[in-house]
């Protein structure tokens, strides 16, 4: 379990890094970018809601699994004492 956990973090902290440097790179090409300084403020409004918009999406992703699993667990665990009292009372 702790190979796993460490290879989660290892892998969460690439991706996060990754992220940092795509939005550095973004935000210097709006900054370096021939554009009134209202337009590179809508870019960056733009940038901003979509993240916003991407965590939410895969927020409700991982809640809905997360529910789904809760649900067939839940059912697996009736089914069987439903077989338990079946095998006990034959």
């Amino acid at each position: 379990m702790q190979n796993q956990e460490q290879s989660n973090a290892i892998y969460t902290s690439f991706n996060f890094a990754g992220v940092v440097i795509a939005y550095g790179m973004l935000a210097l090409s709006i900054w370096l970018s021939d554009v009134p300084l209202s337009t590179k403020g809508y870019w960056g409004m733009g940038v901003f809601l979509l993240t916003l918009s991407l965590v939410n999406f895969v927020k409700y992703r991982i809640d809905d699994r997360a529910s789904a699993d809760r649900i067939n667990k839940i059912e697996a665990a009736k089914n069987e004492k439903i077989l338990e009292q079946l095998v006990t009372e034959s």
